[in-house]
């Protein structure tokens, strides 16, 4: 008998993969994840390309199958909706990481996942199955595009988004299994999406709203793909390891299988994914931690002549380059890549969230003048110390002189929401709250809360997402 392709052994993983065999750390991260998600859909709706997006989908209109949040009680098409939601999850940057590959996994997969399990309606124990196997796969495959040797991202390499690329695969399989496809439908899903997966992150560098839609497109592929499938598509077994395959077009050819299969099932990445603390690119995080511990220890920034941020030098290209466009930058999303901005941020205090909320990344305070001669201050370097922790880690040291002759040294060797520095349930709850607060009436928060903790024991996944169909309008709206 023919060794299985990857595609293949994905495909069978999938389906062996039951709710009762998966471990309790899987599932409650999962739940959480689901949360998480929902709550970033929510929060978005401040931003101009959420009302693009939401309002395209709309206009479309089609067969009712699936929940858009924020989009109305009138459900859209399953691609639709999760081409929706997808934007919405990833367009603040607060999104879950997984590291050392880098990638988001949750904002891809739970769109599609949950479009196509209220589309088909599955329940909540097969939601959760479904999205557990996904973010293994999408985990999984983003392991595999990871050097370990250079200790980065082959995918990054190429200037391909893993996020996305991997994201819509993850995202099929979930779609997949919500969808009934058999083990050989799981292995053309994955065949049909690989020619669907797409994303460029030269916008990280040089600004752009493009990469808030790549999630959404994953999700949206994912779910086409799955649908697709169970109309007849095919795709080929060979299509991640094939000559003119998924590895050889995205990584050329460089890649580790055994990232793909090892304990495939029984070891799980799923509960070791990040939650965000902040919304903002994740290789900032310590940058912001530093700044606001050095604040706490009596460091007044009207003092400050000099701030060194010593990083991973190969973050360096995304938050510190080019510098100049670092130290001002002229939107919130642009300071959301700013070392320099997260240092600042930190730096002058907080407004809100688990430190800084999104109320720290507006317009407004990405031109305001005393962040600014701040950010002028601030040298990103290379530290060699967190370029060796990196991709593991994303450690931060800062370096404050003062006027006073002072110098003051900060070092943040982990990433708070990781396994090392855990969010607890009542910082995920805050961080929930903060973002549906004033969208969503109290009552529709304890709602969503409660019945995402309770997950697998609903009946339709509608019962979760009838509370996030409508929202309430927030002054201030559309930042950007």
């Amino acid at each position: 008998m023919a060794e299985r392709t990857l595609a293949q052994r994905l495909a069978r993983f999938a389906v062996a993969t039951t709710y009762e065999t998966l471990p309790g750390e899987v599932t409650d991260s999962v739940r959480k994840r689901v949360v998480d998600v929902l709550g970033l859909c929510v929060a978005a709706h401040r931003l101009p390309t959420s009302t693009a997006i939401v309002e395209h989908v709309r206009e479309q209109g089609g067969r009712p199958q699936a929940t858009v949040v924020g989009g109305g009680h009138t459900p859209l098409p399953a691609p639709l909706a999760a081409l929706a939601n997808g934007v919405l999850a990833h367009s603040l940057d607060y999104d879950d990481t997984h590291l050392p590959s880098v990638l988001h996994p949750s904002a891809s997969v739970v769109p599609a996942a949950l479009a196509a399990a209220e589309s088909s309606g599955a329940d909540g124990r097969d939601t959760v199955r479904a999205i557990a196997v996904g973010l293994e796969v999408c985990v999984r495959l983003g392991m595999a595009g990871y050097d370990r040797a250079s200790g980065n991202s082959t995918f990054f390499e190429h200037g391909q988004h893993a996020t996305s690329i991997c994201g819509a695969l993850g995202g099929a399989v979930a779609a997949g299994l919500l969808l009934d496809l058999p083990e050989d439908g799981l292995v053309d899903v994955l065949g049909v999406t690989a020619s669907m997966a797409a994303g460029i992150i030269e916008a990280n560098r040089t600004g752009g709203t493009v990469k808030r839609l790549h999630c959404g497109l994953a999700a949206q592929s994912a779910v086409t793909a799955a649908q697709l499938v169970r109309r007849g598509f095919t795709g080929p077994p060979t299509v991640l390891e094939g000559r003119f395959g998924f590895f050889e077009a995205f990584l050329h050819g460089v890649y580790d299988p055994a990232a793909v299969t090892t304990d495939l099932g029984t070891a799980w990445a799923v509960p070791g994914i990040f939650f965000k603390p902040y919304p903002a690119n994740h290789f900032t995080h310590t940058a912001a931690d530093a700044a606001m511990a050095l604040r706490e220890r009596g460091l007044d920034p009207a003092k400050v002549e000099r701030l060194v941020l010593g990083v991973p030098a190969p973050v360096i290209r995304t938050i510190g380059q080019p510098i100049e466009r670092k130290r001002a930058p002229e939107t919130g999303y642009q300071a959301q890549f700013s070392g320099p901005y997260m240092v600042a941020a930190g730096l002058l205090g907080g407004g809100g969230g688990l430190g800084l909320g999104l109320d720290d990344f507006t317009d407004e305070l990405a031109r305001d003048p005393v962040r600014r001669a701040l950010m002028a201050k601030v040298e990103v370097v290379a530290d060699d110390t967190a370029t060796g922790v990196f991709p593991e880690q994303f450690p931060a040291v800062l370096t404050a002189h003062d006027s006073d002759g002072r110098t003051w040294r900060q070092d943040v060797p982990h990433n708070r929401g990781g396994p090392h520095r855990p969010l607890s349930d009542a910082e995920l709850a805050l961080k929930f709250r903060d973002n549906a607060t004033g969208r969503l009436s109290g009552t529709d928060i304890d709602t969503v809360m409660d019945r995402g903790a309770r997950l697998a024991e609903l009946d339709r996944i509608q019962d979760l997402l009838s509370p996030v169909a409508e929202l309430k309008t927030v002054a201030g709206d559309h930042h950007d």
